[in-house]
C-alpha cells in the first residue's frame, strides 16, 4: 500500500476532531516528504491544506509555532468559528499577515510541530515520516539550497527538543519511512 494510502485508510476510519472537522497532520523531521505527501493526502482527500512553513515565527520558532496553530487555526474550527493563518514575514523578520481559511470540512496540516501537543488532541491522524538524515538533509538543501543550510543544525536541535519531549513518533497513527 502506498504511503497515500496508508494515510487516506486511517483517515476514512477516523472521527471528526475539531469540532465537525476531519484533520490530518504530517509531521516529520526536515526533508523527510512532508510536503509532498500533504498536497497528494490534500488533492486526494479533497481538503484544505495549511503549511507549517507560513507560521512558524522565524528560525528559531519551532517551539511556539504549535500553539499558534492551536491558537488561530484549530481551535476556532473546534468551536465552529473562522480560522485564520497566523504567517511570517520572512524577509522583515516579523509576523506578517492572519490569512482567513476557507470554511472547510477536511483540513490537511503539514510541517514540523504539526501533530505536537495540544495540537495532537484535535487531530484524528497523525502522520510521521522519517528518514535518515544524510538524505533528509539532501533532499532539504535540494529544496530551499544555501538559505536553510546556514540553518541546518539550529533547526534540526529544535526538532530534536521538541520531538524528544513531545514523543511525536510514538504517538503518531501512521508512521512512514522515506
Amino acid at each position: 500500500m502506498s504511503h497515500l494510502e496508508q494515510v487516506l485508510a486511517h483517515a476514512a476510519g477516523a472521527p471528526p476532531s475539531c469540532g465537525a472537522v476531519r484533520v490530518i497532520g504530517i509531521d516529520g523531521r526536515s526533508g523527510s516528504g512532508k510536503t509532498t505527501l500533504a498536497r497528494e493526502v490534500a488533492t486526494a482527500w479533497s481538503a484544505t491544506l495549511v503549511s507549517m512553513d507560513s507560521i512558524y515565527p522565524g528560525w528559531d520558532g519551532l517551539a511556539a509555532s504549535t500553539g499558534l496553530l492551536v491558537e488561530h487555526v484549530l481551535s476556532p474550527l473546534a468551536a465552529g468559528e473562522a480560522p485564520v493563518v497566523p504567517t511570517w514575514d520572512w524577509l522583515a523578520s516579523r509576523p506578517g499577515p492572519h490569512l482567513p481559511l476557507p470554511a472547510t470540512s477536511r483540513l490537511v496540516v503539514e510541517g514540523c510541530g504539526s501533530t505536537v501537543a495540544p495540537a495532537a488532541d484535535l487531530i484524528g491522524t497523525r502522520v510521521w515520516l522519517e528518514g535518515a538524515a544524510a538524505l533528509r538533509r539532501e533532499r532539504a538543501i535540494a529544496r530551499d539550497g544555501e538559505v536553510f543550510a546556514a540553518h541546518w543544525e539550529m533547526w534540526a536541535d529544535q526538532e530534536a527538543a521538541v520531538f524528544t519531549a513531545d514523543r511525536t513518533r510514538d504517538r503518531a497513527h501512521v508512521v512512514l519511512t522515506i
